[in-house]
């Protein structure tokens, strides 16, 4: 089975004196579904090129879960994670490891590559349709109704140079992004909060990290 890496967010537990990385346990049930290996990354890692390595992977998901620290007014920050999310997009360009982010991992994948967040309204914990560019998540249709549980996102203006926007929220704030050179995809509704993987993002999955089974 490929190897799928996750990463995970950071929570404070005051009552056992604890910094925890965690993961919704869905994650795991998703990519076991389509035939993945999920492995869990720990955030306190130096040496991430020998980490990606020594785990073998065949690909990383950049998930949800606190706000990133160059969000202006982010609560739940975790710069540990940051640091070590931003070192780990840097070996997955060197080693050309395909990336999928899912909404914070499309906010950082934006500011790691040189664009910006920004607050946005109306976007917890509601459904909304999102317009497609032509070609992507190429169905038929060219808008879909999709989760949303985010308070930042990126506009237009804030978007890095590398990253073309390929779906869009009605207020205009972007919904999906692809790097324009490196296997990359990154989108802000989350594929394993569903209760079935809808196709489009079983396809979007596969897409980006090929069949479940190593070739």
């Amino acid at each position: 089975m490929k190897r799928i890496a996750l990463t995970q967010r950071v929570e404070q537990v005051p009552g056992y004196g604890e910094k925890r990385d965690c993961l919704d346990q869905q994650w795991a049930r998703l990519l076991i579904s389509l035939g993945y290996c999920p492995v869990p990354l720990a955030n306190l890692v130096d040496d991430v090129a020998l980490y990606v390595a020594t785990l073998q992977l065949d690909g990383v998901i950049l998930t949800g879960g606190n706000d990133l620290c160059d969000s202006e007014g982010g609560s739940n920050l975790a710069p540990e994670r940051d640091r070590f999310e931003h070192l780990l997009l840097e070996v997955c360009a060197e080693r050309r490891l395909p990336v999928l982010g899912v909404c914070r991992g499309l906010q950082l994948m934006n500011v790691h590559y040189g664009g910006s967040v920004t607050p946005v309204h109306n976007h917890v914990n509601r459904r909304h349709q999102v317009s497609l560019a032509q070609g992507f998540l190429d169905g038929g249709s060219r808008s879909i109704h999709v989760n949303s549980f985010h308070q930042f996102g990126v506009c237009d203006s804030g978007r890095s140079s590398q990253l073309k926007a390929t779906a869009w929220a009605e207020d205009g704030t972007i919904e999906a992004m692809v790097h324009k050179s490196l296997p990359q995809l990154a989108v802000m509704w989350h594929p394993e909060r569903e209760k079935s993987c809808a196709r489009r993002d079983t396809l979007m999955i596969q897409g980006i990290f090929g069949g479940g089974e190593s070739t």
